[in-house]
C-alpha cells in the first residue's frame, strides 16, 4: 500500500497537490472512461459498470494525491508515472468486470487477454522511462502496487472462468498477505534489495494467468499452469522471507 503524506489531512496541502496533479489525473480519467466504454461495447454492459469504474478511479486518485508529497518531495507526476497511470486506465476497467464477469464469451476472453497484454507491455515501457529520467520511490511503489492489483484481477477472472478452483486467487493475494505479515512482524517490513528474480517471476505470473484465460486452453492444462505459477510465487516469497529473517538476525 502506498503510504500517505504526513500533511495529507491539511486542506491547503490537498488543494496544492490536487492542483498540480489535476491535469494528469484528468487525462487518466479520460483514458479510463474510454477503455471502460470499449468494455461496455464488447461485453454489452449497463451504465452501472461506468459507475464502478469511476469509483475505482476516485480511489486511485486519492491514493496518488495523498502519497505524492512524502514520496517525491514535490507533488507532481513524472513521465514514468504518467505511463503507469496509463496502465491503470486499462487495469481499472478490467477490475470492474470481475463483479459480473462469470463465464463470458470466447471473444470476450480474447479481448481481456489483449487489454491485459498491453498493460503488461506498458509495465516494461514505464520501467525504461523511469531509468532514463531517474527512478523515484513513489514511481517504484506505484508500479509495484499496480502490478499486484493486476495479478489479483487476473486470478479472479481465471477463477470465474470455471477452469481453475478458487485456490488460484492465492496468486493474487500473496502480496497483500505479505504486507499484513510485515505489519505484524517488523523484520518483514525491511527494504528488500532489487531482484531480477522477483521481477521475472512477476512477469511469469501474469503470462501464466493470461494463458489460463485463453479459450483454447482446457481446464486441466489451465490448472496445471496455475499451480506451477503458484508454487513459483510461493517459493519466491519464501526466499525473500528467509533473506529478511537472516538480515534481521545479523543486526
Amino acid at each position: 500500500m502506498m503510504p500517505m503524506s504526513h500533511d495529507s489531512s491539511t486542506y491547503q496541502g490537498w488543494r496544492t497537490r490536487l492542483r498540480l496533479t489535476g491535469p494528469d489525473l484528468a487525462v487518466g480519467l479520460f483514458g479510463t472512461l474510454a477503455a471502460a466504454l470499449l468494455n461496455m461495447w464488447v461485453f454489452e454492459l449497463s451504465e452501472g459498470y461506468l459507475v464502478r469504474v469511476g469509483a475505482l478511479y476516485v480511489v486511485l486518485s486519492v491514493l496518488v494525491v495523498a502519497s505524492l508529497p512524502v514520496l517525491l518531495g514535490a507533488p507532481h507526476l513524472g513521465a514514468a508515472n504518467r505511463v503507469t497511470l496509463g496502465r491503470a486506465a486499462l487495469v481499472l476497467p478490467l477490475a470492474a468486470l470481475t463483479i459480473q464477469l462469470q463465464v463470458t464469451s470466447v471473444h470476450g476472453y480474447w479481448w481481456i487477454i489483449a487489454v491485459a497484454t498491453v498493460a503488461m507491455i506498458l509495465d516494461g515501457v514505464d520501467g525504461c522511462v523511469a531509468r532514463r529520467h531517474g527512478p523515484t520511490v513513489f514511481g517504484a511503489r506505484f508500479d509495484m502496487e499496480l502490478d499486484a492489483f493486476l495479478l489479483l484481477v487476473l486470478t479472479l477472472m481465471v477463477w470465474q472462468s470455471g477452469k481453475v478452483g478458487p485456490w488460484v486467487v492465492l496468486i493474487g493475494v500473496l502480496r497483500y498477505l505479505f504486507v499484513v505479515a510485515s505489519w505484524l512482524q517488523s523484520s518483514l517490513a525491511a527494504e528488500l534489495p532489487p531482484s531480477w528474480r522477483r521481477q521475472t517471476i512477476c512477469v511469469v505470473q501474469g503470462v501464466a494467468l493470461l494463458v489460463c484465460l485463453g479459450p483454447i486452453i482446457p481446464a486441466t492444462m489451465a490448472s496445471m499452469i496455475a499451480f506451477a505459477a503458484l508454487v513459483t510465487l510461493v517459493t519466491s516469497f519464501a526466499v525473500d522471507v528467509h533473506w529478511l529473517s537472516r538480515s534481521n538476525k545479523g543486526r
